[in-house]
Order: structure tokens, then C-alpha cells, then sequence
């Protein structure tokens, strides 16, 4: 049995842009859902679909879990196994890092989709946003930020 629920209906009445830069210290993965959350209640848009994207081929986006720090070390190392720096790349002009940075984002992705409620992104109790920078050295990733709804 399947059960569908109507939680709001509305017209598409507002669209809003934004932009979130992130400064970050070499490879990990940094919350980034304090800082879109506040973003959104300033729009005053209650009820919508927010796409973010990060305009990077070395840096991704990711939702997962923001309760235990673990995980974060956790997905960084399985990063490394999937995309390990040592192996035999072709391309390597922006250094050793560079390669594995991209394959790290083919995997991961650069955009995401989630519907927004009562003025709050519908994250799961556990779940956070997160900038995985996949390259070495500090960067500063641009995330765009695109609200639509009433």
C-alpha cells in the first residue's frame, strides 16, 4: 500500500539566488548547514525546492550524517581507497591531488536537491549539508544557492 500525503500546495510565486563561499583548509568535509539555513529563512520563502551547487570539478556536495565525527573520517578514508593519490594517472599538471580530487566528484556529485518546508530544508534527523573538498591545499569553493516557491 502506498500513502501520499499532501503537505502544502501553493504557486510558484518567488524565486531567489544566492551565493555561500566557503573557505576551506586542504581535503575534508565542512558543514555547510547552519550557513544555507540561515540563507533561506532570509528569503521568507516557506514552501519550495532549493538546488544547491558548487561550481567546482575538485570540490563536491554531499547530505549525510552530522551526529557522530566519525563518519566524516570515515568517508575521507573510503575517498582514499576509491581514489587513492599514488596511482598511475595521466593527468597529474596541478599536482598529485588533482585526479583523484575529480574522480572523488564524479562520485559524490556537485548539485543537490531538497524541498523546503515551513521555511526549513526537510533533512533527516541525522543529516547534515556538507563541502567535501577533495584537494590538498586550502581553497575557496563558490556554492550557488537557488530557492523556488511561495
Amino acid at each position: 500500500m502506498l500513502n501520499v500525503e499532501t503537505l502544502s500546495e501553493g504557486s510558484v510565486t518567488q524565486q531567489v539566488n544566492g551565493r555561500l563561499l566557503v573557505e576551506t583548509e586542504g581535503q575534508g568535509l565542512i558543514e555547510i548547514t547552519d550557513a544555507v539555513s540561515r540563507w533561506i529563512f532570509g528569503t521568507g520563502i516557506l514552501h519550495g525546492l532549493l538546488t544547491v551547487f558548487c561550481r567546482h570539478t575538485s570540490a563536491s556536495l554531499l547530505i549525510q550524517e552530522n551526529a557522530d565525527p566519525d563518519v566524516r573520517l570515515d568517508l575521507m578514508a573510503a575517498f582514499d581507497r576509491l581514489a587513492p593519490r599514488d596511482a598511475a594517472y595521466i593527468h597529474s599538471t596541478e599536482g598529485p591531488d588533482d585526479m583523484p580530487a575529480h574522480i572523488r566528484t564524479i562520485l559524490s556529485g556537485v548539485s543537490l536537491s531538497i524541498p523546503v518546508m515551513e521555511g526549513q530544508m526537510t533533512l533527516g534527523t541525522w543529516q547534515g549539508l556538507y563541502l567535501a573538498e577533495h584537494r590538498d591545499r586550502p581553497h575557496r569553493r563558490d556554492i550557488i544557492l537557488h530557492l523556488i516557491g511561495a
